[in-house]
């Protein structure tokens, strides 16, 4: 462990240097890149100078109690040990923890689709009242939301809807909200008074850079068509809605959220990036079938997560059996108690396995 730390220290210490540099400097590019390196080994260096130093104190505290003290000193030697200890061994939990094999997405931003499944028009509903989840979620945290696409029913819920949430560790925070999310209430729709079932799926996936994914004009068929609103009416004569089909996987990405033509051939290209990404990314996870077990909810997008039940005011994570009984906080976006405990959940998984 030690020897990790002081590698990593030894980078950060080198990472220092190059960037103050003045060829670094002048290199827009190499200034990104080295700037965020040396933001990831931030937390993980200054816990290793702390915890060297927790034990040199220690060190020279211990030697102390060898020396001839009055009694008073004595006792203020061995509380000093015992804090120093206390200190020592909550850092080693600390560092155990930064030295898990990092997601090399957790940084990026990220894509959500969310799509109403079994249920109709309730189900669209739902979707729309995940969007407002996650987009509340996303405020708390600081981060800024773009919606991508939309598409919209008559009574304001969503057969589908595209945005983007850009953040620092947008991913490592919502990367665990991919799969079937359902919901237990009497719906908008229903005059019987009955509970119904319904679910959407939500799909999170990290945002490409232009880089990570290279798409080939000539993979791309592209069509422009006139926007609609709900119902399908035409809601703009002019052709600014966009359809790119790409032909090597047959994926569709369609956008008309903007007015130009062009904007909403960017928008969708950004999309179909992180949707080639994470299918790559799915590709490789259906390699390493054990890792992919351990990742909680990173995976099958079919797998039922979370049930949200309106009676009983009660939210239910099926993954770690995490109960709550405070849905309409949660639907406002107080999701941090869910997603930290997915973390410390995979983290625990993680420290099993290296062990």
């Amino acid at each position: 462990m030690l020897e990790r730390l002081e590698a990593v220290h030894q980078r950060y210490e080198e990472l220092s240097r190059l960037l103050c540099d003045p060829e670094v400097i002048n290199d827009p590019k190499k200034l990104k890149t080295y700037s965020k390196e040396q933001a990831g080994l931030e937390e993980t260096n200054q816990a290793y100078l702390e915890y060297k130093q927790v034990v040199e104190q220690l060190q020279d505290a211990k030697k102390m109690l060898e020396e001839k003290l009055d009694d008073e000193m004595r006792e203020l030697v061995k509380a000093e040990i015992e804090e120093l200890s206390d200190r020592k061994e909550e850092l080693e939990e600390r560092i155990k923890i930064l030295l898990l094999p990092k997601d090399p997405n957790d940084d990026k931003n990220v894509i959500v689709e969310i799509r109403g499944a079994a249920g109709g028009e309730e189900a669209a509903l739902f979707a729309a009242d995940l969007y407002r989840m996650y987009t509340r979620f996303a405020e708390r945290q600081g981060w800024k939301v773009e919606l991508l696409e939309a598409n919209a029913t008559g009574l304001g819920g969503f057969k589908e809807v595209i945005f983007s949430i850009q953040g620092s560790g947008a991913y490592s925070r919502l990367k665990y909200e991919s799969g079937a999310h359902r919901v237990q209430r009497v719906p908008a729709t229903e005059s019987g008074g009955r509970i119904h079932t319904s679910t959407a799926t939500v799909a999170v996936l990290p945002e490409a850079e232009e880089v990570e994914v290279e798409i080939n004009e000539k993979d791309l068929r592209i069509d422009t068509f006139c926007s609609s609103g709900p119902g399908g009416q035409s809601v703009n004569t002019t052709k600014s809605a966009v359809r790119i089909t790409h032909l090597p996987t047959g994926i569709v990405v369609s956008c008309q959220d903007e007015k130009s033509q062009n904007s909403n051939k960017e928008k969708a290209l950004r999309v179909l990036r992180a949707r080639l990404y994470d299918m790559k990314q799915q590709e490789e996870r259906a390699k390493l079938a054990d890792q992919r077990k351990s990742q909680v909810g990173t995976g099958d997008r079919s797998e039922r997560i979370r049930t949200y039940n309106f009676p009983q005011s009660r939210v239910t994570d099926h993954r770690i059996g995490l109960t709550l009984h405070k849905l309409d906080l949660i639907l406002d976006g107080d999701l941090s108690e869910i997603v930290d405990a997915l973390i410390l959940n995979e983290q625990a998984e993680l420290l099993k396995q290296a062990e």
